[in-house]
């Protein structure tokens, strides 16, 4: 499967970063940080970083900031490592459709919960009855035709 040019600079720059976060940068604003996607422009211009980082609302916005710290080295080391004519301007962005998923699969545990709880207090009343098997009919079904008129004419004669 072949990948355009702006996926596959995205893949090389999402690598890189990964790497130079966790064995270069020495900033103590970067906590734990995952890179979940990048999205790199047509022309190359602009990456869009995607993370995701542990912690609540005060570490995220310190994550940010250490980010945006060590934006123009991460934009040097991205340029000496990656054969681009122009390094892109990078652009992080706080990813949270993990922490959406992770909500939504909190609250669908919820609602079964729930469920499970009202079906213990609310046993069913009575099984229902099972049905009569039909008794069978001594009457042979008619033979259908195949559903041309033409050949069924032409068969009885």
């Amino acid at each position: 499967m072949s990948h355009s040019r702006p996926e596959r600079v995205a893949d090389q720059i999402r690598e890189e970063i990964t790497v130079l976060l966790s064995r270069h940068v020495q900033d103590p604003g970067i906590g734990f940080l995952t890179i979940t996607r990048v999205k790199v422009t047509a022309d190359l211009q602009h990456a869009r970083i995607f993370y995701t980082s542990m912690g609540d609302e005060k570490a995220r916005k310190e994550t940010a900031k250490a980010l945006a710290r060590v934006n123009p080295y991460l934009r040097r080391q991205i340029a000496q490592r990656i054969n681009l004519r122009r390094a892109p301007e990078l652009e992080f962005f706080y990813d949270d459709t993990i922490a959406g998923a992770a909500r939504i699969e909190e609250l669908l545990h919820e609602v079964a919960e729930e469920r499970r709880q009202y079906e213990l207090a609310n046993p069913p009343d009575d099984e229902p009855a099972p049905t009569e098997p039909a008794e069978p009919t001594d009457t042979e079904p008619e033979p259908q035709g195949d559903g041309d008129p033409g050949t069924e004419d032409e068969a009885q004669k």
